[in-house]
């Protein structure tokens, strides 16, 4: 990925999930809305997928602070997302996504870093990292800039209207082969290796 320099400049790094988590939710909190009461909901979600095998955490850091995330890991049928959406694919006849697939977690940016390719970078870095041959995600059901970026790396829907309990949100789950493909412009990131922290 092409680096820019200057203030702008926005690097990609590994970072350690349960360390970074209060900083990652201080973003989501921003770019998804989320009340307080939600945030401390999530800490400890957040904190349980840290201790996941496969996990991979990446942060996007630009002017000295945390301005993305994103975090994936191996889906495994038993996992709670996954019983959610397992009727919904199975009854699309994509119930096979739900095995040997990278499931991207959490992908959030502050609004004023938006469409820069920050999250198009953390997207490709970590599914990238995955090794795996396809990727999985859900997105609100609804034509947003996020549903967008999705389409424009080669996910599709597999299924919509999806509904998970405590939300009144309807969401999508997209599937995309790997590697995802360009999403037509480029980033405005660098992406540390690996072992840079």
């Amino acid at each position: 990925m092409t680096g820019v320099t200057g203030p702008d400049e926005v690097r990609i790094e590994p970072v350690d999930l349960a360390a970074w988590a209060p900083q990652a939710l201080d973003v989501q909190a921003v770019a998804f809305g989320l009340t307080p009461e939600e945030v401390m909901v999530r800490l400890h979600i957040v904190g349980r997928h840290a201790q996941q095998p496969g996990v991979i955490a990446l942060g996007a850091f630009g002017g000295g602070r945390l301005v993305g995330f994103g975090y994936g890991m191996p889906n495994r049928r038993e996992h709670w997302w996954s019983t959610v959406i397992e009727p919904y694919l199975v009854a699309r006849g994509h119930g096979a996504w739900l095995d040997d697939v990278f499931a991207v977690t959490e992908l959030h940016v502050l609004p004023e870093f938006q469409g820069r390719g920050v999250g198009s970078a953390l997207i490709r870095t970590l599914t990238a990292r995955s090794g795996a041959d396809r990727s999985i995600l859900s997105a609100i059901d609804a034509e947003t800039p996020a549903r967008r970026l999705y389409r424009s790396l080669g996910y599709r829907d597999l299924a919509r209207a999806v509904h998970f309990p405590n939300t009144e949100r309807r969401y999508a789950v997209m599937g995309a082969p790997l590697p995802l493909r360009g999403a037509g412009g480029a980033d405005v990131v660098q992406s540390a290796p690996a072992n840079s922290r």
